[in-house]
């Protein structure tokens, strides 16, 4: 049986900025909502103060983490993994240096997890190692989401034709941004993060489940205070649930 992590990829900058309809069910998109003033840009930033998203991101409270219960996490079988990134099909505004850069900093982040994480580039035309978990752009492999994650196949997709999309409708945004959180997401499933998060901030998080049901914010004010409220790269409780599937007393 094919394991496929079903993230059905919507991000906020989608929705908001690109005025598109949502893309499935479970929504990835917050909800629309004026700066608040945690977000102010007025102080300086040798003065500012954490904002309440900074400490979620760095910070995971007893009883937060906390999932949708739409997977079931699973810990691996190897503490050593390695992506095998393939650039052919990228779009032509991502270089690739530009992309293994945002892999290895994703696989970074997430080494926090204590496993080891190696990440090499595949030249045109060779077949990467079959231990290797391969990354490569394909619209076929992502089902028209922004990626996705086979982990029967070993494989992680990631879509051309939507980045092509976001940059067309709205090109000032910082698509590497997006590309880097989809990256750590789709990672996280590899190490056994199967279910998503309902912590807003998690970068295995989803914001809705489409059934009227929010994921949870420590301060609810903070809707709407950036376009993106999850994290780009694995936060605390994202690391701490990683460790408790995959640590040595596991």
């Amino acid at each position: 049986m094919r394991v496929l992590a079903r993230c059905q990829w919507v991000p906020a900058i989608v929705a908001m900025a690109l005025v598109l309809p949502s893309l499935s069910s479970a929504q990835l998109v917050p909800p629309a909502g004026k700066p608040t003033p945690a977000a102010s840009t007025g102080s300086s930033a040798t003065t500012a103060l954490p904002s309440v998203r900074d400490q979620e991101i760095v910070q995971c409270l007893p009883g937060e983490i906390r999932t949708w219960g739409d997977g079931r996490d699973r810990p691996i079988q190897t503490r050593s993994l390695r992506f095998a990134y393939r650039h052919d099909g990228a779009p032509l505004w991502f270089s690739e240096p530009q992309v293994l850069a945002l892999v290895r900093k994703s696989a970074e982040a997430w080494s926090a997890c204590g496993l080891q994480i190696a990440v090499i580039a595949i030249p045109r035309g060779q077949v990467p190692p079959e231990d290797a978990i391969q990354i490569l752009w394909s619209d076929t492999g992502s089902r028209g989401q922004f990626a996705l994650a086979n982990v029967t196949a070993r494989s992680l997709s990631i879509g051309p034709a939507l980045f092509a999309l976001l940059r067309e409708r709205n090109p000032k945004y910082p698509s590497d941004q997006t590309l880097q959180m989809v990256l750590s997401h789709e990672m996280g499933h590899f190490f056994g993060l199967m279910a998503h998060s309902k912590r807003c901030v998690d970068t295995m998080s989803y914001y809705d489940n489409g059934k009227g049901e929010r994921c949870a914010l420590r301060d609810p004010r903070s809707w709407g205070s950036v376009v993106e409220y999850r994290s780009i790269l694995p936060t605390a409780c994202d690391i701490d649930r990683c460790r408790a599937l995959n640590g040595p007393g596991r």
